[in-house]
């Protein structure tokens, strides 16, 4: 190989290696900049991604090409060729597992508003673009594919199988974060009874913190399958139902009247209760001893409510001492007889 074959070569690898650049400087930050105007997130990813993995790639061209152009003897060149391509088949393995973990943490972010915690699924994607890889490097090798492809089938039936569980769950909380029904942030109440605030999400097990800073660890299928109540849903604000009984002598004009008063003035005055709900009460049944009504008033969160009820009850019964209205207790009256004397009737 004489001198002018040599900077011929030399030429050809720095122009291509320039060219890469190129791309990756100009063409590819400008781009960018036309991704970052659109409303579709996905581009930005794309690009990032090519952008990262552009300068391997023209090595591995530029050294393609300067190869191509010498006096290699053709299984040695056969060689490096299978070499450059094997390294170009695990550099697009990498960079397509991570653009399709990057695209699914987007959707999964613009359905749910939540951050992805879905490591499973990367697990999932990175064994399936791999092994994909890896059969095509035996095929670059010319090494018969069909055992490991028989192999892989058979493998992957046995891990579905003894992953039934965990598949489960994982769905199970993809369904979950998908419907919105309910995320992380909300508070919710078990069919059994526990109420809290969803801390997460994950692949397996949802975490729930009750209100005495207990933790509930529940598996996603099983929520899933359970009935749930979401205070979240409709909307935040939620109805706080307060159960009051007054003496049968009590005016139910006067009561309804300034329990009314009571519970407006703290709507619109207490930061928990919401002022433009106007409150209102609803008699229900004549106890054994008082009428007993609902009063229904408005918090602005689930948590709230209790702090609503705790004030309302207060002022209620300041109130009800200043207008001189009764609020009874159990009253036992007990008739004693000596023996043998007769109940008067």
């Amino acid at each position: 190989m004489n001198w002018k074959e040599i900077l011929l070569l030399l030429g050809v690898f720095i122009g291509i290696i320039f060219a890469t650049y190129v791309l990756r400087s100009v063409v590819f930050r400008y781009l960018l900049r036309l991704a970052k105007k659109t409303k579709w997130p996905w581009d930005d990813v794309v690009i990032k991604i090519l952008k990262g993995f552009i300068p391997f790639w023209g090595l591995l061209l530029a050294i393609h090409v300067s190869l191509s152009l010498t006096k290699l003897p053709p299984n040695i060149f056969s060689i490096v060729n299978k070499a450059l391509l094997i390294l170009f088949i695990i550099s697009l393995a990498v960079s397509g597992s991570r653009l399709i973990i990057k695209i699914f943490d987007i959707y999964v972010i613009e359905k749910t508003e939540t951050l992805s915690k879905v490591t499973l699924f990367e697990i999932f994607v990175k064994i399936l673009v791999y092994a994909i890889a890896f059969i095509l490097i035996l095929n670059v090798l010319n090494i018969n594919i069909a055992p490991f492809i028989t192999t892989l089938g058979i493998a992957g039936l046995a891990v579905s199988l003894a992953l039934k569980d965990t598949l489960e769950n994982f769905f199970a909380g993809l369904q979950l974060l998908m419907s919105k029904q309910i995320k992380p942030g909300d508070f919710i109440r078990l069919e059994s009874g526990e109420e809290g605030f969803v801390e997460d999400i994950t692949w397996r097990n949802t975490t729930i913190r009750m209100l005495p800073n207990n933790l509930i660890i529940i598996p996603n299928s099983k929520l899933a399958q359970s009935m749930v109540i979401n205070y979240h849903l409709p909307s935040l604000d939620l109805a706080v139902l307060v159960q009051v009984g007054v003496s049968y002598d009590s005016d139910l004009e006067k009561v309804e009247r300034v329990t009314i008063e009571v519970a407006r003035e703290l709507m619109q005055t207490h930061p928990e209760g919401v002022p433009d709900f106007e409150p209102f009460i609803r008699y229900n049944s004549f106890g054994d001893f008082s009428i007993n009504f609902t009063v229904i008033l408005r918090a602005k969160d689930p948590t709230s409510r209790f702090v609503i009820a705790h004030e309302f009850i207060k002022r209620l019964h300041k109130r009800y001492k200043e207008e001189g209205i009764e609020i009874p207790f159990p009253i036992r009256t007990v008739y004693l007889y000596q023996k043998g004397e007769k109940p008067k009737a």
